[in-house]
């Protein structure tokens, strides 16, 4: 917010010069314009470059498996938010997320409710902990925000049809699937759960990998298992 602020009071500025000037008002109002765009230009990428420097380190101790240090880091990035319009909000969002992977989950809903609306992994976060505190209502809330924010991901489409499943609205679950292979131009998981759902059986999750298991509603155990006999199954080579 400090970048669109301080532009407009040097936009302002240039511009009234110009006014006085024989350009006259026009020719201010054009300046104005011009000059604020610019300076909100130049502002947001100082901010930003050095926000990206911080994701960077952010990245390398999650790589490390160092999640504290790299909560720690995050924390540094919230001094940027009143800088930057949505900033506060994405920084929360990746702090909560953190937390819900390490399953401190009072501690991740924090963080998670003041989280970015476009960041659709931490929104389906929020939701899954919604229909935890068997709050339905409030998790079909922010499942709808999230879906209007990021049509496009399939992911989001399917999850959002299996806690309405969970929680037992299964018309509800039918018609979130159909709405959302429409919207994604029809991705062939989704298609192959809509089947399963109609005719009554569980949807398949487990096709969507690591993106299914990081909400924590089917236990990693499981995943294990299926690639125990993966490996079981194929045939040994013999020693020579």
């Amino acid at each position: 917010m400090y970048n669109i602020l301080i532009s407009l009071a040097i936009g302002l500025i240039a511009g009234a010069l110009v006014a006085l000037s024989p350009l006259g008002l026009w020719g201010g109002f054009f300046v104005f314009v011009l000059v604020t765009v610019a300076a909100i230009f130049f502002a947001t990428r100082i901010v930003m470059k050095k926000v990206t420097a911080i994701m960077e380190v952010v990245q390398k101790d999650l790589q490390a498996n160092h999640p504290e240090k790299a909560i720690k880091v995050l924390e540094t990035a919230l001094v940027y938010a009143p800088w930057q319009v949505y900033l506060k909000g994405q920084i929360r969002s990746q702090i909560g997320m953190i937390h819900f992977l390490r399953r401190d989950f009072s501690t991740a809903f924090e963080f998670l409710k003041e989280g970015f609306i476009r960041n659709w992994p931490a929104m389906g976060m929020l939701a899954v902990t919604y229909m935890k505190k068997n709050k339905s209502s409030l998790m079909t809330d922010t499942f709808e925000k999230a879906v209007s924010a990021n049509k496009k991901e399939p992911m989001l489409w399917n999850l959002y049809a299996y806690c309405l499943e969970e929680t037992g609205q299964h018309g509800k679950a039918v018609e979130v699937m159909e709405k959302g292979l429409k919207k994604t131009d029809g991705n062939d998981i989704l298609k192959a759960n809509l089947v399963l759902l109609r005719e009554g059986k569980k949807m398949k999750m487990k096709e969507w990998g690591e993106l299914w298991y990081q909400f924590h509603l089917e236990k990693t155990g499981n995943l294990v298992k299926e690639q125990t006999r993966a490996m079981q199954g194929r045939r040994k080579i013999p020693m020579r």
